[in-house]
């Protein structure tokens, strides 16, 4: 059993007070503490039991605002979105490894982009990693102007000056979703569009130039929906009065095709039976056992791994220039896609 912490009125307890209980000065603490040279072995060791017996944490936040760099990557992400927690995930995995920490700024319902950077600025982020951002192009071209910036997961046309950008083929996964269904058999699919959503654009086109590439232009339907589970229970409640109903849907992400799936239950509408469903993403949504969606599936690892590669690669003084680095997407089959009756 450890001792009773010697610290008084519960306050967080200082490099003074593990001296205090190892027997030994402050400075020395200070030492072993920064894993510098100046302590023997067995003093190291009663320093960090001391430590560790009145709960001490070194303050790893002051340590870098004293130092002149901060080595803080600023990461914008949406709070409801499964696909960003994944991808935050792997940042996290990334950036350690690389000597760096990771300071996360939310956006939410009452919480929007600019609020969510300015924070990230405040912390005296190096670097920003912003997560499928939605501010106009000429926000961008100012932050990167300030300093290195790397958007993930939405495309740019034209490229923003200065400005890095990491995302998937969002064309390219939407044309094998529907490669996918058609060689299944079906023939009537409709898309659930995502609106002005990051990657909308593009797999609405994915979509289209599939269904033309296949000679199924006149069954082309695209149905306003969104990225949230009730903008797809909604566009899944009209798919559920037409007549004929399509075979299949692509919905924009798995989110939206919960919402689908969601709306098909409560309808007594069969799935993959009465109608396949195929989400995008893969995000750990789709992974559930009782969703177990068919998705498009973006490579979360190299995402992240490219997005913290390129943010470091600048602050380490890397001479390279902006650009764009595309990922190929890759269909994930589960059980929510089948031949149609």
């Amino acid at each position: 059993m450890p001792a009773t912490p010697a610290v008084p009125n519960g306050k967080r307890p200082t490099l003074a007070d593990v001296a205090s209980r190892a027997g030994v000065s402050t400075a020395l603490v200070s030492i072993v503490m920064r894993g510098a040279k100046g302590a023997g072995q067995a003093t190291r060791e009663r320093v960090l039991q001391a430590a560790r017996e009145i709960g001490y944490r070194p303050d790893a936040r002051a340590r870098l605002l004293r130092s002149h760099r901060s080595h803080l990557l600023g990461v914008q992400f949406g709070l409801q979105h499964p696909f960003h927690s994944d991808l935050v995930e792997g940042i996290y995995a990334a950036a350690e490894p690389a000597g760096y920490q990771i300071a996360l700024s939310a956006v939410a319902a009452g919480r929007g982009e600019q609020r969510a950077v300015e924070t990230l600025l405040d912390d005296r982020c190096e670097a920003l990693i912003l997560l499928g951002p939605q501010a106009p192009a000429a926000r961008l071209a100012e932050l990167a102007g300030q300093l290195p910036v790397v958007s993930v997961a939405r495309r740019l046309r034209p490229s923003v000056p200065g400005l890095d950008v990491v995302r998937t083929a969002d064309d390219e996964g939407a044309g094998q979703a529907v490669d996918h269904l058609v060689a299944l058999g079906h023939r009537d699919i409709a898309h659930i569009d995502g609106g002005r959503a990051p990657g909308a654009a593009d797999r609405r086109r994915g979509y289209r130039t599939a269904m033309n590439r296949h000679g199924l232009g006149e069954l082309i339907r695209i149905l306003p929906g969104g990225l949230t589970e009730e903008e797809g229970a909604e566009a899944a409640r009209t798919l559920s009065a037409t007549r004929p109903r399509p075979t299949a849907v692509l919905a924009f992400n798995d989110r939206c095709a919960t919402g689908v799936l969601d709306l098909f239950l409560r309808s007594g509408v069969a799935v993959p039976g009465d109608i396949s469903v195929v989400g995008f993403d893969d995000s750990h949504l789709a992974r559930l056992a009782h969703i177990d969606l068919t998705t498009v599936g973006q490579d979360i690892a190299r995402l992240a791994g490219l997005a913290v590669g390129r943010a470091v690669a600048r602050l380490e003084g890397a001479e390279i220039p902006a650009g764009e680095q595309v990922i190929t997407p890759r269909l994930v089959v589960r059980g929510t896609s089948a031949p149609p009756r």
